[in-house]
């Protein structure tokens, strides 16, 4: 019985390693993780990036941001501005076993047992970053503290992007 317990632990621990096992990758949301836009005007969109427990606050929002780049040089502008940014953030808790066991034995072997033992819970955070763009072609206003270059963004950035297998990013322009 303990031989099958080990077992059945190893093939667990495998399937669980299988899955990932590591920070979301930049790549188009599958499962509920990745990035996500929606064009709501002609130079105007929607866009998301979700990242699962693995993933910090901070690449979640830089994820954001060179989306965001790369949707704006996608369709020829040269920078944009958020006009609506939030991070959410999801807490749920991971946690093992009652606090009491009680219980009886019958048969061959019989007696009663109780024991205590500890519940443990740990809060696991997962953040969804949200942002409203505006597209637009020229020069990035100065004054504009929401404004950003796409070109710069996306300079800046690439080295901190992961992209998942299969994933093509933009060459940053001193790169080509």
């Amino acid at each position: 019985m303990g031989v099958r317990r080990g077992l059945l632990g190893l093939l667990v621990l495998g399937v669980l390693a299988g899955c990932g096992g590591g920070p979301t990758l930049y790549q188009p949301a599958s499962g509920g993780y990745g990035y996500s836009e929606q064009q709501i005007e002609d130079n105007r969109y929607r866009v998301t990036f979700a990242g699962n427990d693995l993933t910090p606050a901070e690449t979640v929002q830089n994820y954001l941001l060179y989306r965001a780049a790369e949707i704006t040089l996608d369709h020829g502008y040269d920078y944009f501005t958020m006009v609506d940014r939030n991070l959410d953030r999801s807490t749920t808790y991971w946690g093992s076993g009652p606090n009491t066991y009680l219980g009886t034995g019958f048969g061959r072997y019989s007696g009663g047992f109780i024991g205590f033992g500890t519940s443990t819970a740990r809060p696991i955070d997962s953040y969804t970053a949200y942002a409203d763009i505006v597209m637009f072609r020229g020069e990035k206003p100065a004054d504009d503290v929401n404004a950003y270059d796409a070109r710069e963004v996306v300079r800046r950035l690439d080295a901190t992007i992961q992209p998942a297998p299969g994933v093509m990013r933009r060459v940053p322009e001193d790169q080509q």
